[in-house]
């Protein structure tokens, strides 16, 4: 089973759908999106008055942010790639890691960070029970809270989310995909592969920041809940298992 992550700029492309749908029959229906959107709540935030705020690529989510990610992180991102995707042919069914407490979180901090949440717990029966069923689940980030009877929710990072939901669907391979083909070195040069301490390294010296850096911990994570293979890169990377950089744990 693969899970693909798509950021919020490449679910733009016009050739995603098509290209989801393809691999979505090649793999006999074993196919599961995580999407973002954040460009969008961004844009509603400044509409809102409020200038968006990012710390190490992930969001600090106030009360208003967390209004905007919900209407459109589980809804207009998530029905729209709902839509191009059933007309592409893939039976694409969308639902949020809220619905049946799919995704659980637990705040990253408070003072920090508001309303934005890591990864807890991963219930993945209604993925599960929708892949049996024939159908591609897109999946929204947004989790419910943490502890039973506790309503609210909590924004998660996408890759975050992705990486979570591979590790505990037994995912094949995790897909991140990017507007860049894959992780860049110094000298702006793809990396066909790096281990985990590379990654480190990377982030540490400053090179891979922002919304990259946010991949490269989740990379970390899915390798270490027992995802067989992990790979940053664009579109046109999907279906070419030798594109883009994979992430391994060690060489």
């Amino acid at each position: 089973m693969i899970c693909i992550k798509l950021g919020g700029r490449t679910q733009n492309d016009p050739l995603l759908p098509a290209a989801i749908a393809a691999l979505w029959q090649s793999t006999g229906g074993q196919v599961v999106v995580v999407h973002g959107g954040g460009d969008q709540i961004s844009a509603l935030q400044r509409l809102r008055g409020e200038e968006p705020v990012f710390i190490g690529g992930r969001r600090v989510t106030t009360d208003t942010a967390l209004e905007l990610v919900r209407m459109v992180l589980s809804g207009l991102a998530n029905k729209q790639m709902v839509s191009a995707l059933v007309a592409a042919g893939a039976p694409a069914v969308g639902i949020s890691g809220e619905d049946a407490a799919l995704l659980r979180a637990t705040p990253i901090d408070v003072a920090q960070f508001g309303h934005s949440g890591t990864p807890s717990v991963v219930n993945p029966g209604v993925v599960t029970a929708l892949l049996a069923a024939g159908y591609l689940p897109v999946i929204s980030p947004v989790a419910a809270r943490e502890h039973e009877g506790e309503s609210g929710a909590y924004n998660v990072n996408g890759d975050d989310a992705a990486a979570a939901i591979a590790a505990a669907l037994g995912a094949t391979e995790l897909f991140l995909m990017a507007d860049v083909p894959g992780v860049l070195d110094g000298n702006k040069q793809q990396l066909a592969q790096l281990t985990l301490d590379e990654t480190r390294a990377l982030v540490a010296s400053g090179v891979a920041g922002g919304g990259m850096a946010a991949k490269l911990d989740a990379c970390a994570t899915a390798l270490a809940g027992g995802v067989s293979r992990v790979r940053i890169g664009d579109l046109a990377a999907l279906t070419v298992p030798q594109a883009g950089t994979a992430i391994v744990a060690r060489a």
